[in-house]
């Protein structure tokens, strides 16, 4: 009984570091706050643009398939991206682009 009394305070101090430590990294990273907001708009932006192309193929203006191609480009880019940030909000801007991109009169037309 001695021993599991002396690994209950041994943790303590195990506890401190680990505190002190993740007060560090909220420090370091809280001083890189301004550039990581004008990263973070500048990609919404960009999926925002990019989940909006369309590309419609279409035979004699009677038969139109559209494929979301910038959906697809975007999903790409988010899986492999290098600064991973909140990929349900990049999801998210990419379904309502696509939504939008659909409906609205640009993006790409082939005829064959």
């Amino acid at each position: 009984m001695n021993l599991h009394v002396l690994a209950k305070y041994a943790l303590i101090p195990l506890m401190a570091n680990k505190t002190q430590s993740a007060r560090r990294g909220t420090a370091k990273h809280a001083a890189g706050g301004a550039s990581f907001d004008g990263v973070y708009l500048f990609k919404l932006v960009f999926y925002l643009l990019l989940g909006s192309m369309w590309v419609k193929i279409g035979s004699n203006g009677h038969l139109s398939i559209p494929v979301p191609i910038g959906l697809i480009v975007g999903l790409i880019f988010t899986t492999h991206e290098h600064f991973r940030m909140d990929r349900k909000i990049e999801y998210a801007v990419m379904l309502v682009a696509m939504l939008f991109g659909y409906f609205a009169p640009y993006g790409l037309y082939i005829n064959f």
